[in-house]
């Protein structure tokens, strides 16, 4: 039911389309500060240096500036740099803010389909910007006009007199006369404007994006809409970035929404533009002609022929094995209460690999019944055959892909001097340092000697996280990864270097540089050649090789594949 939500857009809704953040905001005021006070020439462009911005920073915290990330940064510059001189401010958002740098995202753009077509009823901002007024006129070809601080008592009669779509500026717009950036101004928010928010809460859910949580002003409003009446009746969700940290102040915000019966909760998204088209996807019985506008790329399905087969030399040999079965089963995991990633992580960590898990709209698994029971006790209530997708090559099926795959190196590692470890999109065969039989890897070791150590002088640096400096050590290893090519699945190795602790692997890229600095085309297809010996056990050269990840199980617990020890190969098509 997307029209139950009103939407809270940040500066980050609004850098999509070209435009800078309050972050970037705040750097390029500390710039022009510094260049004032010192008489420099620094431009927009020399900011994106570390060494010039630490040289800036430093600069203005000697003149009791804030700390770098504080609150009240971005407040505290403008009135530096602007006094109470409000035309200087507008000149100088006008100029930042101009629509000559606009480019309307996909997610720009769904906001504008939404609020033409009525599925978004209401939507405020901290922006100055006019990216919502454009993205409905380039979307729909209808006009918007905002709410700002300017006529900002009608704003909440219009939502009264529920005169959708209402937008409404907290901070203001560039174009007219009143803002508030200084500090007395953002200590409280206009009082019309924030009865209409306050008034929003009670009738929407809330979703928020591109908003950090640093303004408190804005902060304090949300505060005050938990005291009213019937707060978020439909739920509040805040988004940020997925790996980013979430402000203090907002932890403290949704803590105390909970508190008051709210269903309330953080959401890591990839971006702004991805939430926004994935909630586009889902929007039944869209305008045709707005969402020609919002997609304006599709897919589409095309037919090209591949050439014949060729004769000729020379043979280029590939890094693909086939492989000519994977599993068509696995469990359905249900709980009875909701895992996340880091509870699916911390169960396959203590199985020590007897696990295989992965997470979409369901908690997929390999293992045996009773590894999975032990593994995660009571809260555990069903592990039912669960049909996986045939078409691995699909978008829709990345992250089932990511499984097989682990499974399959799973499967390769057992029984070998070889453990199995997983790193972004990829999965690795590591050259085990500590196997009480290495004898398995002498062909690997006759081509490059020792297949693992430590790292000479190299060391982990001491963080608040990590508290002790650790040795730096390698091994050996070869890069894993599924795709698919000509409606065939193909194993695809690539030979590397594995580093512990991952963390430092940045640290030791002048090592790995060095000890991979021979390795041209004869060393390469030797190394290919060990690796695919060392996991599929054979060096036979067109053998078909099954292994399982597990030494029992049934078929949807113990995921079992067929591979062909022969890498592809390419011909010249002339003879």
């Amino acid at each position: 039911r997307p029209q139950n939500f009103a939407w809270f857009l940040g500066a980050g809704a609004s850098r999509t389309a070209g435009l800078p953040t309050a972050a970037d905001i705040i750097w390029d005021l500390k710039r022009r500060y510094y260049c004032r006070e010192e008489n420099q020439d620094i431009s927009r462009q020399d900011i994106q240096n570390d060494a010039v911005r630490a040289r800036i920073q430093n600069f203005v915290e000697s003149k009791g500036f804030p700390a770098q990330w504080a609150d009240e940064e971005y407040s505290t510059y403008f009135e530096k740099i602007f006094g109470d001189d409000i035309e200087r401010q507008r000149r100088y958002l006008r100029a930042i803010l101009s629509e000559d740098q606009v480019t309307l995202s996909v997610g720009n753009r769904v906001i504008g389909a939404l609020m033409a077509s009525g599925i978004c009823r209401a939507a405020f901002t901290t922006n100055f910007d006019s990216i919502v007024e454009k993205a409905v006129a380039e979307v729909a070809g209808q006009s918007l006009s905002a709410y700002h601080l300017e006529g900002s008592d009608a704003a909440n009669q219009a939502l009264n007199n529920e005169e959708y779509p209402i937008y409404c500026k907290l901070h203001g717009d560039f174009r007219y006369v009143s803002l508030k950036n200084l500090p007395e101004d953002l200590a409280s928010q206009n009082e019309a404007l924030s009865d209409c928010l306050v008034n929003a809460a009670n009738r929407f859910g809330f979703i928020v994006t591109g908003f950090s949580g640093r303004d408190e002003s804005i902060m304090a409003l949300f505060r005050v809409a938990l005291e009213s009446n019937n707060p978020f009746p439909h739920g509040l969700l805040w988004t940020g970035i997925k790996g980013s940290a979430v402000h203090p102040s907002v932890e403290e915000l949704l803590s105390q929404a909970r508190e008051h019966g709210v269903h309330a909760a953080y959401v890591p998204i990839e971006t702004f533009d991805s939430l926004l088209l994935r909630f586009w996807r889902n929007v039944e019985n869209k305008h045709p002609d707005f969402d020609a506008k919002v997609r304006k790329i599709q897919s589409a399905s095309v037919q090209i022929s591949l050439p014949p087969a060729g004769c000729g030399k020379p043979i280029l040999r590939l890094n693909a094995l086939p492989v000519l079965s994977v599993p068509r089963q696995c469990l359905k995991l249900s709980f009875r209460e909701l895992k996340d990633w880091a509870d699916l992580r911390a169960a396959q960590k203590n199985a020590r690999s007897n696990l295989i898990l992965t997470k979409s709209d369901v908690v997929l698994c390999w293992s045996t019944q009773e590894d999975i029971k032990q593994a995660f006790g009571d809260d555990l209530q069903s592990a039912e055959p669960y049909d996986l997708p045939h078409d691995l090559g699909s978008t829709k099926n990345l992250q089932i892909r990511g499984f097989v795959a682990e499974a399959l190196c799973v499967a390769m590692a057992r029984g070998k001097p070889v453990l199995c470890r997983s790193a972004r999109y990829s999965t690795f065969l590591i050259a085990d340092p500590h196997a009480d039989d290495r004898s398995n890897l002498q062909p690997l070791s006759e081509i490059v000697g020792k297949t693992s150590g430590d790292v000479p002088g190299l060391f982990t640096s001491v963080t608040d996280e990590h508290t002790r400096a650790e040795q730096v050590r390698w091994s050996e290893a070869i890069r894993a990864s599924l795709d698919v090519r000509d409606d065939k699945l193909w194993l695809l190795l690539d030979p590397d270097i594995w580093i512990w602790p991952q963390r430092a692997r940045r640290s030791a890229t002048e090592f790995m540089d060095k000890r991979r600095s021979d390795r041209y085309n004869k060393k390469y297809n030797a190394l290919l050649d060990a690796w695919i010996c060392i996991i599929l056990g054979t060096s036979e050269r067109n053998a078909e090789i099954t292994v399982s990840a597990f030494a029992d199980g049934t078929d949807e617990e113990n995921p079992s594949f067929r591979i062909a020890s022969r890498t592809a190969f390419a011909r010249l098509l002339a003879s």
